[in-house]
């Protein structure tokens, strides 16, 4: 949700593309004014893409791949191929939905701080370095009440685009941490499974989080597929 994810790979990659790393609406320096959907803050990303020039190999990571997919089903122009990261296509199951809808009146009621904990500690591996959770927990921080409840929210009411992968006609790579538990190395290969023709890495000893927790693999894999 926050550029500051992409630092380490943005990094390494500027000679093979020019990479713009955004904040998804409430988070690091964007603004948000009232909810914003999944779909809504796809129509945001079309737009730059449209400034910037005549499509582009998006990547994203967790809300970033249901952004993604929300891109490709309603603008499928402006994209070049796909990079999803430890995401899934499928919507919120009722308890997973209950479970946001608990944490936005937690957040609203007493702030982000105790979910910035929770986040540094469940999405990286067990064996991250500490400045990784660091900085889990400083971009959480970073983030408002409303930009994080406004996520939460449209993470919760995103429609499953299960039916959508069979019809992506754009190169893909589907990559995901081996010891992620939030979206599992088997749920990501099935997705890659699902769509044509699709690349498959899973990137070892990395949680959730591989652009912080294992960036120089990531820069490999995209390197590879942007080949």
């Amino acid at each position: 949700m926050d550029h500051r994810l992409w630092d380490q790979v943005v990094a390494h990659l500027g000679g093979l593309r020019r990479c713009v790393a955004v904040d998804l609406p409430g988070c690091g320096a964007s603004s948000i004014d009232g909810a914003a959907s999944i779909d809504e803050t796809a129509d945001r990303v079309a737009s730059l893409i449209s400034e910037l020039g005549d499509g582009a190999d998006v990547i994203g990571l967790s809300m970033g791949g249901y952004v993604q997919l929300s891109l490709y089903e309603r603008y499928p122009q402006t994209v070049r191929s796909l990079a999803l990261m430890d995401t899934r296509s499928e919507a919120d199951t009722e308890e997973g939905r209950a479970g946001r809808m608990a944490l936005i009146q937690k957040v609203e009621a007493s702030g982000v701080g105790e979910l910035a904990d929770t986040m540094a500690e469940a999405l990286p591996s067990a064996g991250a370095a500490p400045w990784v959770r660091r900085r889990i927990r400083a971009m959480a921080l970073d983030s408002s009440r409303s930009g994080v409840a406004a996520a939460l929210q449209a993470m919760a009411s995103r429609p499953d685009r299960t039916a959508l992968l069979g019809s992506i006609a754009v190169p893909t790579l589907v990559l995901v941490g081996s010891d992620d538990k939030l979206t599992p190395p088997e749920g990501a290969r099935g997705m890659a499974e699902a769509i044509p023709e699709a690349s498959f890495v899973e990137v070892p000893g990395a949680g959730h989080v591989p652009p912080l927790e294992r960036p120089s693999a990531v820069v490999d894999a995209l390197r590879e597929f942007w080949k």
